[in-house]
């Protein structure tokens, strides 16, 4: 049956996240594969969330002034652009990205491990394939998208800048005046660094899970891939509506 099937694979989806949890020993070893993925994940990530970040500052801005400048309002559009990342668009959007370059790529990488049987190889050498292959993935997901988020928001808010002085001509200080007045520190700027930790580890579990459990095959490491991709990004969307709720409900 259906429901049987799903809770059976939530159940599993759990004791893997315990698994990474619990395989998570800060060893020299451990260390050099958390660099190696951070940059791989983390920085080569960065191209396509800056060109992300600047065109969603750049349409943003537009669409906002337009409807400001109808109540008289139009110096207030850093303020929209500032809420409008940090409170939802920056997490949500980064995850959304990050998801689609990083996540399909380590879905992609265990189920060809799968396919390959090295997992089934580490397992033979008494090495924990969790810990050798899952857990740095997971930490490296933790720590950059966040950081992702930053540069994503840095972008943004510069190309919001941009476009607001230079092209419709609204005054620069007002822009940063009204932007600084109008973002808090910890309700909107820690809140959105909560949120992109939470949707990282989300996306990266989602997809270590199902490369992980991929069919040994060329086929099931493709639909596998597919999947990690679908399940994260609805995922990142569902946590971000309950974590909106929490923390913004006041």
């Amino acid at each position: 049956m259906p429901f049987v099937a799903a809770t059976r694979s939530l159940g599993r989806a759990g004791l893997f996240s315990l698994s990474v949890l619990r395989a998570s020993r800060p060893t020299r070893d451990f260390f050099a594969e958390l660099v190696r993925e951070i940059y791989k994940i983390g920085a080569r990530s960065l191209p396509i969330i800056a060109v992300g970040g600047a065109f969603v500052g750049l349409s943003v801005t537009l669409l906002g002034y337009r409807a400001l400048e109808t109540y008289g309002a139009a110096n207030q559009i850093s303020a929209l652009v500032g809420l409008g990342l940090y409170r939802e668009l920056a997490p949500v959007l980064t995850a959304l990205l990050f998801v689609g370059r990083a996540g399909s790529s380590i879905a992609a990488e265990l189920g060809l491990m799968r396919a390959t049987d090295q997992i089934t190889a580490l397992g033979l050498m008494a090495i924990d394939p969790v810990a050798k292959a899952v857990a740095p993935r997971f930490w490296a997901a933790l720590l950059c998208v966040p950081l992702l988020t930053a540069f994503f928001c840095s972008l943004a808010i510069s190309a919001s800048y941009f476009e607001a002085v230079h092209v419709i001509g609204i005054e620069a200080g007002a822009f940063w005046q009204v932007l600084r007045d109008a973002v808090d520190f910890r309700d909107d700027f820690l809140v959105a660094f909560v949120k992109a930790a939470v949707f990282g580890g989300t996306a990266a579990l989602v997809a270590a899970y199902v490369g992980y459990h991929a069919e040994p095959t060329i086929e099931g490491t493709s639909v596998a891939t597919t999947r990690a991709v679908v399940n994260a990004s609805l995922l990142v969307l569902m946590f971000n509506f309950v974590l909106s709720a929490f923390l913004f409900q006041g």
